[in-house]
């Protein structure tokens, strides 16, 4: 399995951007190849983290290229940062 890990700083409607991952962004990550599991974490304070697990690396690319996209189409005012971009595979998991 792999998994990619976005962080972002400075929300500015942390409701909003939920409401907009769940109903739109979810959708799509479902559709990606190799899908696993999707999280999207209210971290407190104007920080939001992103979860996306797949099955293989090209799975994981992407989530990353399609979030990238989603949040310049439609989340742009609300995350107004760019995220910090982690992807690798997953080593150990429960």
């Amino acid at each position: 399995m792999y998994a990619a890990v976005r962080r972002y700083e400075g929300v500015t409607d942390p409701a909003e951007a939920a409401r907009l991952v769940n109903e739109g962004f979810v959708p799509l990550m479902r559709r990606v190849s190799g899908f696993v599991a999707y999280y999207w974490i209210d971290a407190g304070d104007g920080v939001m983290v992103s979860t996306s697990v797949f099955q293989d690396r090209a799975g994981v690319e992407e989530s990353i290229s399609r979030a990238a996209d989603f949040v310049r189409d439609n989340l742009a005012s609300l995350l107004p940062n760019p995220p910090e971009v982690m992807a690798g595979e997953v080593v150990a998991s429960a």
